[in-house]
């Protein structure tokens, strides 16, 4: 029965982590969206420059000078007893750059434990943890680069996985054109040990992201294409639109007032895994609002998941 929870676990883990490709791992954590302006955007927030401490996660290239000691703090609501949430710190450190770190968790709750013959023994639990370690520095006037470092717990019951893992960021941000360029390889690195006899996958993710902001219009318009190592080989192989759009997320923030915006995502990937079938159907978008009093700033986003939906909060303030 142990045997068949380690195989089930990182299946839900997976989903958890809103249905993104990639394989079926105990470190999938990598995948859930640390922070509510993210999930309002779809996921989109790999180059969102540079004055969001969160979007240090999509991409440590991201950390500047602007974000010095800044907190942020989210708390995801997931289906059933799952819950998540996430914490981050900035600070800046001069010509040496920007420095953060970060602890993420996901807890699922007590577990129902039984015997081959459905006979009940218990109960255990399940958690992931990552904690991280990040810092970003310019490059001449419009360049940055960053990196993270992770470290990632995976427990179930009695048996636990481990894994260091490294994001590498590079961004190319206009102020004048209100224009950003970004790539990263995300969640490389090597799993230190593995919840079977099976060695478990790290959740690598190649990305690309633009970000622009309309010159009329109060708009900012963001576009990921991700999971870019994984195009051309599994459900992608046969390189239809369909398959291309499984691989971009679309994410709208509009600036209604300096001190609210409104935002919309949509996640093709996400749609075709949760989708129900019924028409209309949102599964895959993402809706939220950005809300900013008094140097604070509290966000909250609605993932969409057809059948369901998350709440995320996030609060953050400039210590």
């Amino acid at each position: 029965m142990r045997l068949s929870l380690l195989l089930l676990l990182p299946g839900m883990l997976s989903f958890a982590a809103a249905a993104q490709p990639g394989p079926a791992t105990g470190f999938a954590l990598m995948r859930v969206e640390p922070s509510s302006r993210g999930m309002a955007l779809g996921g989109s927030l790999s180059a969102v420059c540079c004055e969001h401490l969160d979007a240090f996660f999509h991409n440590p290239a991201l950390l500047s000078a602007s974000v010095d000691r800044m907190v942020s703090v989210s708390y995801l609501n997931h289906l059933s007893d799952l819950s998540a949430g996430f914490a981050a710190y900035s600070h800046d450190l001069g010509r040496y750059g920007t420095a953060a770190a970060g602890v993420r968790y996901l807890h699922y709750g007590s577990l129902q434990r039984t015997d081959d013959t459905g006979t009940s023994s218990g109960t255990f639990t399940a958690s992931d943890m990552v904690l991280t370690l990040g810092a970003g520095r310019a490059y001449r006037s419009r360049f940055r680069y960053g990196i993270n470092v992770h470290l990632a717990y995976s427990g179930i019951d009695d048996y636990s996985a481990v894994a260091l893992l490294a994001d590498l960021g590079a961004v190319f941000h206009d102020p004048v054109q209100q224009f950003t360029a970004s790539a990263s390889v995300n969640s490389a690195g090597l799993v230190l040990r593995s919840l079977g006899s099976t060695a478990d996958e790290v959740p690598v993710d190649l990305r690309v992201s633009i970000a622009k902001r309309l010159r009329h219009l109060p708009l900012f318009v963001t576009l990921t294409a991700y999971n870019l190592n994984a195009i051309g080989s599994g459900p992608d192989a046969g390189g239809t639109a369909s398959d291309i759009a499984a691989h971009t997320i679309l994410g709208l923030d509009f600036q209604v007032v300096p001190a609210f915006a409104i935002r919309l995502g949509y996640n093709h990937r996400r749609h075709i895994n949760l989708s129900s079938g019924r028409r209309p159907d949102l599964a895959g978008t993402g809706m939220g609002f950005g809300l900013r009093v008094k140097g604070f700033t509290l966000d909250y986003a609605y993932s969409s998941w057809s059948f369901a939906g998350l709440h995320q909060f996030t609060v953050g303030t400039q210590l």
